[in-house]
């Protein structure tokens, strides 16, 4: 038997030096650490931009009993002044998709920030009520493609496993906004006479829209939408998102989008007239009772957006459809002289009007591949947002005669149609995008 030792076998490598361990999504905020560099920049030029959306929105709703005065107009006049900025935003919105998937976010972005900008100072100038619905349409362009592009944008740097929680921090920064807009509202509306106020309220919506311009400069597209871009084939198309492998999930989206922003925009548009108007609070208590439903909104964002990465995208919207038309009955039928409890009652409703909306960002995003991600989204979510905005116009022609807190609860009826169109349309928690 041989003793002859074995010939040595092939030299093994050694081992690489380890490498930096990779920031974990544990904590409260672990979701941002996981981001990187590059993915927190892309967030704080999203949230600042969707926050100056929401402010710049506002403006019009807060300013309304001004406005009207101002001009003469009827319920149904000022109600229409919001339909047709919802209804040219879904044109917006989509061409702001199409140009995210041909050009990249970050110039989608640029363009939407500009435009709903310039044209909200517009509205102050305005002469008449008919030049104002031309310069609210020209808004409703910019604001229509914000959220959607933005939202992508950060989608596309999140992880799986915290993509509902990112997007819903971005969300968030809606009430920021909107809880901007009401300060300046208060300030404005007590110290200049209201002819003057509402136009001051338009003007100032240009100022901070200059801050983010700045910060977009040093925001880039994620990796994976950059090679894209680098890349040939079919992007940013209008029929590929209706060619069959895609048509059921367009079409059951528009639907979702349009029962949750018919439900919201209703409440949003008329809630402070409501207050002022059949409550009888004066500009300071109205100021009051919305920071209590902004606070809950707030709040209400981030849950939202924590409740589907753990529930699943489709149980927390039907989770808080169902607790949001319930908020809005009984908002609307606190009795006359019980104002404390309608201070109570504007948290629950700004909680759970706005949580629904938290796993938006993320589910739209998941269903849509990134060639026509932007597309999809942007088309989806601002065609629900136009057909949903019939909800405020009817709501301002049956105050007429049903009184403001009686036609709101119409709202209820968009939660209802929501939870049906999500029959259609498959849970995505957890699923890689494609």
């Amino acid at each position: 038997m041989s003793t002859t030792p074995p010939a040595p076998g092939p030299t093994v490598p050694a081992p690489p030096a380890p490498c930096a361990p990779l920031p974990r999504s544990d904590g409260a905020l672990g979701w941002l650490r996981v981001l990187g560099p590059r993915g927190r920049r892309a967030f704080a030029g999203a949230f600042g931009g969707y926050a100056l959306d929401s402010y710049d929105y506002f403006t019009l709703p807060l300013s309304m009993v001004a406005l009207a005065a101002s001009f003469g107009l009827s319920s149904g006049q000022t109600g229409l002044i919001t339909t047709v900025t919802l209804v040219v935003s879904a044109v917006g919105g989509a061409v702001a998709g199409v140009i995210a998937d041909r050009f990249g976010r970050v110039r989608a972005l640029l363009l939407t920030v500009a435009t709903y900008a310039m044209f909200t100072v517009a509205c102050g100038f305005a002469p008449d009520y008919g030049t104002l619905l031309v310069f609210r349409a020209l808004q409703g362009l910019g604001f229509g493609g914000e959220w959607a592009v933005g939202a992508i944008l950060v989608a596309e740097y999140a992880s799986t496993r915290d993509r509902g929680r990112t997007l819903g921090a971005v969300q968030s920064a809606w009430a920021v906004g909107w809880g901007l807009a009401v300060v300046v509202y208060t300030l404005v509306f007590r110290f200049l006479d209201d002819g003057l106020a509402w136009r001051v309220m338009f003007w100032t919506g240009a100022l901070p829209a200059l801050l983010v311009l700045w910060v977009r400069r040093r925001v880039q597209d994620a990796p994976r939408t950059a090679e894209r871009l680098d890349a040939d084939g079919r992007t940013g198309s209008f029929t590929e998102i209706f060619r069959p492998g895609l048509l059921r999930t367009t079409l059951f989206a528009v639907l979702l989008s349009t029962g949750v922003q018919g439900g919201y925009y209703t409440l949003a548009t008329w809630v402070p007239t409501y207050l002022k108007s059949e409550r009888g609070l004066t500009v300071v208590n109205t100021g009051g009772y919305l920071t209590l439903l902004i606070s809950g909104a707030f709040l209400g964002y981030l849950t939202g957006g924590y409740l589907t990465d753990r529930l699943g995208r489709k149980r927390n919207i039907v989770l808080f459809a169902v607790l949001s038309a319930v908020s809005i009955l009984v908002y609307t039928h606190v009795p006359d002289g019980a104002n404390t409890l309608l201070l109570v009652l504007g948290f629950p409703l700004g909680f759970c009007m706005s949580a629904i909306f938290s796993g938006f960002g993320s589910y739209l995003s998941e269903l849509y591949p990134t060639a026509v991600r932007g597309t999809g989204q942007g088309f989806t979510y601002n065609t629900g947002r136009a057909v949903g905005a019939v909800f405020p116009t009817l709501v301002g022609f049956l105050a007429d005669s049903w009184g403001v807190g009686g036609a709101l609860v119409f709202g209820a009826l968009g939660y209802a149609l929501a939870v049906v169109a999500l029959l259609g349309l498959p849970e995505t928690r957890g699923e890689e995008l494609r």
